[in-house]
């Protein structure tokens, strides 16, 4: 007998064949997984499209060659999958949910999701985890039988928790107060049990998402001369690697030694983390899925050394990149942007387009609020910029 994919999975991994199924009932593809599905739904969605032209820490037009959500998202599920195939995981379902995790990022990154909360504080607020799970089950509209993706329970999951429980107790004894809106208006009618944590698959994308941005950012911000090599060469693991570096290729030029530090930075990360999870694999020893969920703390994760250096990392970066005053000053633009928009179509909701009007029986404050942020949400930063231009710039006749 043929040996299937599922064959060749841990006893732990995700199977296709077992999963519990999507909310709305279709037939199964007769040359796709239920998984492989979900994956391509996601990439043909309009919000993955839409990644494209979001920033990631630049602004779009800071540069051609910088990261955006996209090559970001790309970049994740790369190494999501090289990862479940050292761990014997399923690689489709992690693949999906690195290509979905930052859907519901609003223009200009966290500078945009701030403004963007804070506005809508008196109306649930906003969490770009949340609004993911919005957009695939909710926002997108491509299918005449259902709303959104329809994408299976494992995917819903694993976008909703892959960075561990929103819940201590089951949705049952606590109800759902404190939960993000978004999260909250979609459990109550289809429970994707908030309380436990998410399949491997799941953990294994949301740490390859820590690997991609932690590499990446430090590649984007060394080019762009935020900072030099000598601070990131105080972080244990990253002067080691230098070191590394300089000693194999002395005369390398600047651009290809920081290529190298990002690679091999990118290797020993994936390294660290396949080993200390095979050691908590080993010593937990699930037979199913379940066990993984059901499991008191993560089971995908760096070794204690590697975790405080991508920690290290993390401050430097936070210090260094992401607080500049090159990019404050792109994030202060920003946060007025979004926030004028806001304003303004929430006072005056005639201005959205026809697509996106309040229906009457939504018309309250709440309820316009609700629909102006996720316009916004969906926003790439030029579209952005544009409609601030032409809504706010009085010299400016195009509509």
């Amino acid at each position: 007998m043929t040996a299937t994919y599922d064959d060749i999975l841990a006893p732990y991994a995700s199977l296709p064949a077992v999963s519990r199924g999507r909310l709305h009932k279709e037939p199964a593809s007769f040359n796709r997984s239920a998984f492989q599905r979900d994956r391509d739904r996601i990439i043909h969605s309009s919000g993955f499209r839409r990644l494209k032209h979001k920033t990631q820490v630049f602004v779009y037009h800071e540069g051609d060659h910088y990261r955006t959500r996209m090559t970001h998202s790309l970049e994740v599920a790369q190494i999501a999958r090289s990862i479940c195939r050292s761990l014997r995981l399923n690689e489709d379902l992690a693949e999906a949910l690195s290509l979905a995790h930052d859907l519901g990022h609003t223009p200009f990154g966290h500078a945009g999701e701030a403004v963007l909360d804070e506005c809508m504080k008196p109306h649930g607020g906003f969490d770009h985890n949340a609004q993911a799970l919005r957009l695939v089950t909710h926002l997108e509209h491509r299918y005449a039988a259902f709303p959104g993706l329809n994408l299976t329970w494992e995917t819903l999951e694993g976008l909703a928790k892959h960075n561990g429980p929103l819940l201590y107790k089951p949705m049952a004894e606590t109800g759902l107060s404190g939960l993000p809106f978004g999260y909250a208006d979609y459990v109550k009618d289809h429970d994707l049990e908030l309380h436990s944590y998410a399949s491997a698959e799941a953990q294994v994308a949301a740490l390859s998402d820590d690997i991609a941005y932690s590499g990446h950012d430090l590649d984007d911000g060394l080019r762009a001369g935020l900072f030099e090599m000598a601070e990131v060469a105080e972080i244990g693991i990253v002067g080691q690697i230098l070191d590394e570096v300089q000693w194999t290729y002395p005369k390398v030029d600047y651009s290809v030694k920081v290529h190298e530090l990002v690679r091999r930075l990118i290797t020993r990360l994936v390294t660290d983390l396949v080993s200390e999870t095979t050691r908590r694999l080993e010593a937990l020893k699930p037979e199913t899925v379940d066990d993984i969920r059901a499991h008191s703390g993560a089971v995908v994760a760096f070794s204690p050394e590697v975790e405080k250096a991508v920690s290290s990392l993390k401050a430097l970066l936070h210090a260094r990149m992401y607080r500049h005053y090159l990019v404050n000053r792109m994030t202060s633009k920003a946060k007025r942007v979004v926030r004028d928009l806001f304003e303004l179509y929430v006072s005056e909701p005639e201005c959205l387009p026809d697509e996106w009007q309040v229906p009457a029986r939504d018309a309250d404050t709440a309820g316009t609020a609700r629909v102006v942020a996720d316009f916004i949400a969906g926003m790439t930063d030029r579209f952005a910029f544009r409609e601030h231009t032409k809504l706010f710039d009085l010299t400016k006749v195009t509509l």
